[in-house]
């Protein structure tokens, strides 16, 4: 068994932890981004870089700013912590160098590609933008479309009016994956423009865990990747490190009353959807309106309305607080959320009738016309049946509330075939 000490006690260490643990000393030991770069030379930076540079670093550290203007570029890079004792790391080349240094990291493909695409996934252009990437991002930032986008509120007559991306969005999922690329593998990062949603992507998975976990925790991570390189980051404003970034872009979508992003973390690859559309206006603006419910709860929702899996558990939970109904995969909003959304006709549509209505229907119909084909059974209750169901599931549902008037409670009786029924009253009833 392993321990850890507790302020004067020793108490057993938990596997997470010791996983934790051990996987910090594993990263330390292998960051790439922390390797000194021996071939290379100020020379190899780019000036205009270091100028951006220095001004992002006098916005993070303010108070001394004045005296950063009066320090050599070698000076800064130091106590920017950007150079380690002035010699040019992995990281000063993948933020500041020239593009014309970058053989100097050797198989890494320090890159950012950006693709335009239409609606059905055909690309219409692309570019590529190398080193420095602090230069970069503020170019695929500019080169993405951010048109305006209009909807009406609820508060007002007039229609409001807001970029289709938040700026600070765009360049915190840009900035993360440049922090959390693994150069090692000679991948890019790319992002892929649709005309209603972005799409960011890194090689290299985030080692924190889940996006749940990380919004939940709404702490640091404990494990870097490329900890220098997050370092040095920090250091000039691109990125924070009280792991409250990704939080903040779900909850900044949330106020804005668009979805909220996707990411998905799967084969060594982490994936962001940043949306520019309202998919339901009316049930997301409740969602980002209504003080009761908690960002995850928001963040649970969204799934079910994009129709993604979400856990047991939390359907469990979604229940509890009567906020969705139906049975997985065919989850819906509930009443009570359709009510106050005015969502009542989306509600209607998925939620199933009591069995009886439809029994009742076929009873009424066969009485007004004495008889009843499978296809004027299936055309009385086809629309009414509900909006999830496939035809597959409709016509199982028929067959079974036939099959509970026939057989059960013989009420009805076949005077046709077995392959073309006509329903007629059994005359049991007239007895």
């Amino acid at each position: 068994m392993a321990w850890q000490r507790k302020g004067d006690s020793l108490i057993s260490l938990t596997p997470e932890r010791e996983a934790i643990i051990l996987n910090e000393s594993i990263a330390v030991d292998t960051d790439w981004s922390a390797n000194i770069c021996n071939d290379a030379r100020l020379e190899d930076l780019s000036s205009e870089a270091i100028l951006f540079a220095r001004e992002e670093y006098k916005k993070k550290h303010s108070r001394i700013a004045e005296e950063v203007d009066n320090w050599s570029d070698e000076q800064f890079l130091n106590k920017a912590k950007i150079t380690i004792h002035s010699n040019i790391t992995n990281s000063t080349l993948l933020l500041l160098g020239k593009d014309e240094s970058s053989h100097l990291l050797g198989s890494s493909v320090p890159q950012l590609t950006w693709i335009l695409k239409d609606a059905d996934g055909t690309e219409q252009s692309y570019e590529h933008f190398g080193l420095p990437l602090i230069l970069s991002a503020k170019e695929v930032h500019d080169k993405i479309r951010n048109f305006k986008y209009r909807y009406m509120a609820d508060s007002t007559l007039f229609p409001e009016e807001v970029d289709k991306y938040d700026n600070w969005i765009l360049y915190e999922a840009l900035h993360n994956s440049i922090a959390h690329q693994d150069y090692e593998v000679a991948g890019r990062v790319n992002i892929v423009e649709f005309p209603d949603k972005l799409v960011i992507s890194n090689a290299g998975s985030f080692l924190a865990g889940d996006i749940q976990s990380i919004i939940e925790r709404d702490t640091p991570s404990e494990v870097y990747r490329n900890k220098f390189l997050c370092a040095c980051m920090v250091e000039i404003n691109m990125i924070d490190t009280i792991g409250s970034g990704i939080k903040r872009m779900f909850s900044i979508q949330k106020k804005r009353f668009f979805p909220m992003p996707d990411y998905k973390i799967a084969d060594n690859k982490v994936e962001v959807t940043i949306h520019g559309k309202i998919l339901d206006e009316k049930y997301t603006k409740l969602l980002s309106s209504n003080s009761e419910l908690s960002l995850m709860d928001v963040i649970f929702l969204d799934r079910i309305v994009k129709g993604y899996p979400i856990s047991d558990e939390i359907v469990k939970d979604l229940r509890r607080k009567k906020l969705i109904e139906g049975r997985k995969p065919h989850l819906y909003i509930s009443a009570k959320v359709a009510q106050a959304t005015g969502d009542k006709a989306s509600y209607t549509k998925n939620r199933a009738f009591d069995k009886q209505y439809y029994l009742d229907l076929i009873m009424k119909s066969i009485g007004e016309h004495g008889s009843m084909t499978r296809n004027d059974i299936n055309s009385l209750l086809w629309g009414k049946l509900p909006e999830y169901m496939d035809d597959i599931q409709k016509k199982n549902k028929v067959n079974n509330l036939i099959n509970e008037l026939s057989n059960k409670l013989k009420k009805i009786k076949n005077s046709g075939t077995n392959a073309s029924p006509i329903w007629e009253f059994s005359n049991v009833l007239f007895l």
